[in-house]
C-alpha cells in the first residue's frame, strides 16, 4: 500500500533550512493497522502530511497505491486526497464544521466530491456509536463524541487509506480505548489501511506493527506477538515488551539507526569498535589504549 524509500523533507525560509526527514524508508502493507511513534521533532506528523497529500516531499520516493506522490500533478492531488485517503486531526476543529449536525458534516464530503449517500453517512454513525446523536449539534457533543464523527467524515467517501494524527492525543483513557476499538473493527470489517500517528505508547498494545522514528530516520519497529495486549507501564520501549518483538532496521545500503541510550550506555560517543563472532555483531566502545598503527 505504502513505500517510502530514501525519503526527504526540508523546509526553506531566507534564513534557515529544516530537514525534517532525511532517507526515511517505511513500508505499509495493505490493510495492516500500524502506529508511527516518535518524540516531538521527530518526522513522524511531517510523514503523516506528506501520505496525506498535504505536503510535498523534496526527494527520494514515496508511493501510495498507484499514486506517485513524488511526480503528482496538483490536479491529481486533489483526486488522490478525494479517493484515495481519508484524514483525522487532533484538533477537532480542523475535522468538523461547527454549525452543522453530525450527519451534516458526514455529509459535506460527499457533496463536494459528487458522491452523496445519505444511507452510508448514517451507517459510518452507526458504526463509530452515534446512531442515536446523528442529528446533534456539535456544541452538544463531548469532545470524545466530536472526534467519533471525525473518524466517520474520514471514510466518507470510502477511501482506502485512513490516517490519523494523534486521535486520542485530547481525550482521556476511557474514550481513548473506544476510538482505538473503533479503528480495530474498521480495519477488520472494511479493510482498511489505517496509520495512526502518536506519541502514547498506550496506542502500541492496540495495533499490529509499531514504526518507531528518530531524528526523521526509521530507526526501529516492534512486531505484535498477540494483539490487543496494552502497554504495561507507558515507557518506550520497556513498557511494550511483553507484547511486541523489537527489530533494527535496515536502510538498503545496510545502515542502522543505534537507539541513543544503547550508545550512552556504553560510552559510545562518534566511534565504536564491530566485531562479529558468526553468530553475532558486537559493538562496543573503543579501547582508550588502543592506538592505530
Amino acid at each position: 500500500m505504502i513505500t517510502c524509500e530514501g525519503l526527504v523533507k526540508i523546509y526553506k525560509t531566507d534564513e534557515i533550512e529544516v530537514v525534517a526527514l532525511q532517507g526515511l524508508n517505511i513500508q505499509i502493507d495493505t490493510g495492516e493497522l500500524m502506529a508511527i511513534i516518535g518524540n516531538s521533532g521527530s518526522g513522524k506528523s511531517t510523514l503523516l502530511n506528506i501520505l496525506g497529500g498535504l505536503d510535498r516531499p523534496s526527494a527520494g520516493q514515496v508511493k501510495v497505491g498507484d499514486w506517485d506522490l513524488l511526480k503528482i500533478t496538483d490536479k491529481q492531488l486533489v483526486e488522490y486526497k478525494r479517493s484515495t485517503v481519508g484524514f483525522i486531526w487532533q484538533n477537532n476543529a480542523r475535522n468538523l464544521i461547527s454549525y452543522l449536525s453530525a450527519l451534516e458534516n458526514v455529509e459535506m464530503p460527499m457533496m463536494l466530491s459528487g458522491n452523496y449517500d445519505r444511507a452510508y453517512a448514517k451507517q459510518l454513525l452507526e458504526w463509530v456509536g452515534l446512531g442515536n446523536r446523528m442529528h446533534n449539534r456539535l456544541q452538544e457533543l463531548s469532545g470524545g463524541e466530536q472526534q467519533r464523527v471525525a473518524i466517520a467524515i474520514s471514510l466518507a467517501n470510502r477511501p482506502r487509506l485512513l490516517l490519523a494524527d494523534e486521535p486520542t492525543g485530547s481525550v482521556d483513557t476511557k474514550t481513548a480505548d473506544m476510538i482505538l476499538s473503533i479503528f480495530q473493527r474498521l480495519n477488520q470489517e472494511l479493510g482498511v489501511t489505517i496509520v495512526i500517528v502518536t506519541h502514547d505508547m498506550s496506542v502500541a498494545g492496540k495495533v499490529g506493527r509499531v514504526v518507531a522514528i528518530r531524528d526523521g530516520m526509521t530507526s526501529s519497529e516492534f512486531i505484535a506477538r498477540h494483539p490487543a495486549v496494552g502497554a504495561t507501564d507507558g515507557h518506550w520501549p520497556t513498557g511494550i515488551a511483553q507484547a511486541h518483538e523489537e527489530f533494527v532496521v535496515l536502510d538498503r545500503a545496510g545502515r542502522l539507526q543505534v537507539p541513543k541510550e544503547y550508545l550512552t550506555a556504553l560510552g559510545i560517543n562518534g566511534k565504536a569498535t564491530m566485531e562479529f563472532d558468526g553468530e553475532k555483531i558486537m559493538i562496543k566502545a573503543p579501547n582508550p589504549n588502543q592506538t592505530l598503527k
